[in-house]
């Protein structure tokens, strides 16, 4: 299957983990200043990327990492051999798939790329961040 849009919502409730109980979690962060990198990669334009949970938190299979793409900005089109699911928390953009597709994203969809499928993220705006959740298997963190 192609990358598509699974989910759409326009509202869900925050379960952050500031909700979350340390003492019933054997995972939990608690807030912490996370490092903002420029995603160096050829093609990548106004892209940067931040690790907030990763197996040096002790996730034992994934990590989620949230990319940030300024107004105008764009993530390399690129394929590699994992899958990763998205999760939209700010603005508008676009999954472009292998086939071309231009798929619309906003503020609480969920997408999937699917491994060896080749992607891009697109910032819809010119002034406005496109931020998103990307989960993927840790070992390729």
């Amino acid at each position: 299957a192609k990358g598509k849009v699974l989910y759409k919502s326009s509202c869900l409730k925050c379960h952050g983990p500031h909700h979350l109980d340390a003492k019933k979690n054997p995972i939990y962060t608690a807030p912490k200043v996370i490092p903002k990198n420029k995603v160096n990669m050829e093609g990548a334009n106004g892209a940067s990327k931040q690790v907030p949970l990763s197996v040096n938190d002790g996730a034992p299979i994934y990590s989620y990492r949230v990319f940030t793409i300024e107004g105008g900005g764009n993530t390399p089109y690129h394929q590699h051999n994992y899958e990763h699911m998205n999760y939209i928390i700010e603005g508008e953009g676009y999954l472009i798939n292998e086939s071309g597709e231009k798929l619309p994203l906003k503020k609480g969809d969920f997408a999937l790329v699917n491994p060896n499928e080749k992607h891009q993220y697109r910032n819809a705006s010119s002034e406005n961040e496109f931020i998103m959740i990307c989960g993927v298997p840790k070992e390729f963190e």
